[in-house]
């Protein structure tokens, strides 16, 4: 298991900037952040665009029209529940 932190960031679109910001100051290398719901909308935000490891429902990102970047990557539910087991911590952002 993992020592590292995975975080669910589940905000609201006028809320998200602000979690984003929060985990920035929070975030290490190994580090994930999974971006859920309305939070995919803010995938331009500075932090999602340097974060190392950033996944997203693929139900969530069918809100996107942009082509998605190469860095986000797309989870199914069987592999989320995968990726929340992996790590010994997970934080729930909303």
């Amino acid at each position: 298991m993992s020592q590292n932190t995975l975080y669910l960031l589940q905000s609201g679109f006028h809320t998200t900037p602000a979690m984003l910001d929060k985990v920035s100051r929070l975030y290490s290398e190994g580090d994930a952040v999974v971006l859920m719901g309305d939070a995919v909308l803010a995938i331009d935000h500075p932090f999602c665009q340097q974060c190392g490891t950033l996944f997203a429902l693929e139900h969530d990102l069918e809100l996107l029209v942009q082509p998605l970047p190469a860095h986000l990557h797309s989870l199914n539910y069987a592999t989320f529940a995968e990726l929340c087991l992996a790590y010994s911590r997970c934080i729930s952002l909303k």
